[in-house]
């Protein structure tokens, strides 16, 4: 086995040390007893984060990106369980355009998609609704759910289901009981990936949110328009708290190299 050498791994810990930098330091402001953005020189503190649990603004907008990423994630498995099957499974016209139109929000800006849906919505005299908002996540989140999906099926060994449907389990049955716990880890990683896209997306929500339905991101950017002070940092803190512990839970279930690598 070839190991990489003394150039390649300075090179790895140096592009590491680049890219987890700005989120050590977000998470050590966030600790400042102080007044401003500072790294807490005088001791540690949990002042800030009081604060965030203590506005009513933030505290709003969480539930509310909780609640859409939550539904954007579920019913994105709901349409990417069926058309990865149709996509793996069958050879039919139009099968490679299905697969791109699914895919194909990966490669469109979301400021592209923003503007787009803001115009949209206008016609339809649907602004500010929540089930738009939700519709819009759907789009963008599917693609994760739809690669994973078709990662896990790519590699299904389809005899056990052969063998359900020879013992008389109807085509139902057999994808309850046999196919979807073998997709599982594919599934599940696809909600979990659709469910941290969602809660974190910023760029397109801008354009679509309304008073009423202001996602966590979104407050964020809007109350730094305004104030930048430590509470941003113990925002941005919590939301990477719950980005790591949603991998974590992730690895110990079923684990990333299982599903993001395909190794078995």
């Amino acid at each position: 086995m070839q190991k990489n050498g003394t150039i390649a791994l300075t090179f790895h810990v140096l592009v590491l040390a680049f890219v987890l930098a700005p989120l050590v330091i977000i998470c050590l402001v966030a600790f400042t007893p102080e007044n401003t953005l500072s790294l807490p020189t005088t001791g540690l503190s949990l002042r800030w984060f009081k604060a965030v649990f203590a506005h009513p603004d933030f505290m709003a907008s969480f539930w509310n990106s909780i609640w859409l990423a939550a539904l954007s994630a579920t019913l994105a498995v709901a349409f990417a369980v069926p058309a990865g099957l149709a996509i793996s499974r069958y050879s039919f016209p139009g099968r490679d355009f299905l697969n791109a139109l699914f895919l194909s929000p990966l490669i469109i800006p979301h400021l592209v998609l923003g503007v787009a849906f803001l115009r949209l919505f206008a016609l339809l005299g649907a602004t500010g609704s929540f089930a738009w908002l939700v519709a819009t996540h759907i789009i963008i989140v599917t693609p994760y759910v739809l690669r994973l999906v078709l990662a896990a099926l790519s590699g299904l060994d389809r005899s056990a289901e052969q063998a359900a449907r020879t013992l008389g389990a109807g085509e139902w049955t057999a994808f309850r009981r046999v196919t979807a716990p073998m997709i599982l880890p594919g599934i599940t990683g696809g909600w979990l990936l659709a469910f941290i896209n969602s809660f974190d997306e910023l760029t397109m929500s801008i354009f679509v949110t309304s008073p009423a339905t202001v996602t966590l991101p979104v407050r964020m950017y809007m109350y730094a328009t305004e104030s930048i002070d430590p509470m941003m940092a113990a925002v941005s803190a919590l939301m990477i708290a719950i980005t790591a512990a949603a991998m974590l839970v992730l690895d110990r279930a079923f684990g990333l190299d299982r599903i993001l690598v395909g190794q078995r």
